[in-house]
């Protein structure tokens, strides 16, 4: 297959694959005057304030192009699209999401946000795919969204905006929405979000809270705990995506192993159990890795070399990330044009069913 999408720098034109961007924001601007509405009350949580109150409130011209483009699903998203060279892209609610509203808003922002995704994906069948946003706190009717999202309007997939409120995927409430999701043979997209409650404050006195490492800390977490929990172990056919290189948890893969191994034989924590397999195997059975804000060669080599190149997959990071020479960066990676074509379209294909 060859690539007709014209980008922005010589050759891409003639490259052997498309180029399918698998971790790219939405929000229908109702649910971002949502947003504003719990700002606006005074009494929102901190680290939901950091991350909107930046966005919805600020002067700078980088937060107001971000929120100017993530409410388009028209031609300017397009044309985006076609100026760094992305044939696809698979969408998907922005964090926080419906995480942070009441149950009753949570589950019309779902609603609304995978309609318009539906239609979206119909005008424009081969530049979008989509994820279907549910309503986390209200399993039964967050199950019947995401079955009609799949199977009556064609989404591939669950996105989940990290924390439900402080609370995490492994607690047993999140259990049927997950099984749910196995069943129905779609990956959930683990996605950030800012640290819970007061959490937060270290890292925002730094200004650390944000993208520049709060998000690892709180995603590679919560990742971990779906990991060391034993969830893969329960629900053998879930399938999970996280972005950002898995949040350095790669990294660390030797040394969870090593830890998580002495904690289980000491009986430290009531909370760690033995597993059916070590914790860095489940990012080679269960998970897979998206380069979301983390073009990279050294990263995305190490990550491919330590879970497999068949596990990790290409993401821009639309609009927060927003930078055409990154995509000629990874174009550049120094792969085979077999390796480029999983590595940019195959495994999106695969894991999203497009």
């Amino acid at each position: 297959m060859t690539a007709t999408t014209q980008g922005g720098a010589p050759g891409w034109e003639s490259r052997p694959y498309l180029r399918i961007a698998t971790e790219e924001a939405y929000a229908p601007q109702e649910v971002l005057d949502e947003y504003r509405k719990i700002l606006d009350s005074g009494d929102a949580d901190p680290g939901f304030v950091s991350l909107m109150g930046y966005f919805l409130g600020s002067e700078h011209p980088q937060p107001r192009s971000v929120m100017e483009k993530i409410s388009s699903l028209g031609e300017s998203r397009l044309q985006d699209m076609d100026a760094t060279g992305i044939d696809k892209q698979v969408l998907a609610l922005t964090a926080p999401g419906t995480q942070v509203l009441d149950v009753a808003t949570a589950k019309w922002a779902a609603e609304l946000t995978n309609d318009r995704l539906a239609e979206a994906v119909a005008a424009h069948p081969d530049r979008y795919a989509a994820l279907a946003a549910v309503g986390f706190e209200d399993s039964s009717s967050a199950i019947a969204e995401l079955d009609r999202a799949v199977n009556t309007l064609g989404l591939k997939g669950l996105i989940a905006n990290s924390h439900v409120k402080g609370r995490y995927l492994d607690h047993p409430d999140f259990f049927p929405i997950l099984e749910a999701a196995a069943d129905l043979d779609v990956p959930v997209y683990l996605h950030p979000q800012t640290l819970p409650g007061d959490v937060i404050k270290p890292w925002q006195e730094a200004g650390l809270d944000g993208a520049v490492w709060g998000f690892a800390a709180e995603t590679g977490l919560h990742l971990l705990r779906m990991i060391t929990s034993g969830l893969f172990d329960r629900l053998p056919n879930l399938r999970v995506v996280c972005g950002h290189l898995g949040e350095g948890l790669p990294f660390f893969m030797s040394r969870i192993d090593h830890m998580h191994a002495k904690q289980v034989a000491s009986g430290r924590y009531e909370a760690i159990k033995p597993l059916n397999q070590r914790p860095s195997e489940y990012l080679k059975s269960h998970i897979w890795l998206t380069t979301s804000g983390m073009p990279w060669e050294p990263a995305i080599s190490f990550t491919r070399q330590v879970v497999g190149a068949d596990r990790v997959m290409y993401a821009m990071d639309y609009p927060y990330q927003f930078v055409a020479q990154e995509v000629a960066d990874q174009d550049a990676l120094p792969y085979s044009d077999g390796e480029k074509v999983d590595f940019f379209q195959g495994i999106a294909e695969r894991v999203f069913k497009l």
